[in-house]
């Protein structure tokens, strides 16, 4: 059995189909990572680097965008009420240096549990999936930290991202 619980309490028709889509990626990316595997190339290999590379040019656009480095920044630009509504976020800590969130939902551990993942495949799916957090996080010069994670059968994803000194 499942060790990974993943059940969403807001389930209005909006946030549903905005759920279904990221769902529909993240089964892009096992699907990709699956293919990738039968050919010999490990998930982590194959897929880390790349999403690495999204995150990191989806962190300079935030960035951009926002005219900040401040993590207050990184806030208003992704982690927005909708965004907050899709994840059901709660934001325990947001300053400058500092944005603390708990996440109580995930679509793609969803997408991954109606592909058939097992808790193994989900939990390096989910570090693959991470890897584009991370690359956002540099771009405000902040490293993130990930305490405890749905993929990995915690009850919240906690992202923590802080200010690197």
């Amino acid at each position: 059995m499942s060790k990974v619980h993943n059940e969403p309490k807001l389930k209005n028709g909006v946030l549903q189909a905005i759920r279904a889509q990221l769902e529909h990626r993240a089964f892009w990316l096992y699907l990709l990572c699956d293919e990738a595997g039968k050919r010999g190339v490990t998930w982590e290999d194959f897929g880390s680097a790349a999403v690495k590379r999204c995150g990191l040019s989806q962190g300079a656009d935030l960035v951009k965008k926002g005219g900040t480095d401040s993590l207050k920044g990184l806030k208003k630009t992704l982690f927005t009420k909708p965004a907050q509504w899709v994840f059901e976020m709660d934001v325990k800590e947001s300053t400058d240096d500092t944005l603390f969130i708990d996440f109580h939902y995930c679509p793609l551990v969803k997408a991954w549990q109606k592909a058939g993942c097992t808790d193994e495949e989900i939990a390096l799916l989910c570090d693959i999936a991470m890897c584009g957090d991370h690359g956002i996080g540099e771009c405000y010069g902040a490293k993130l930290e990930l305490p405890k994670c749905i993929a990995k059968g915690d009850d919240i994803c906690a992202l923590r991202y802080k200010k690197i000194k």
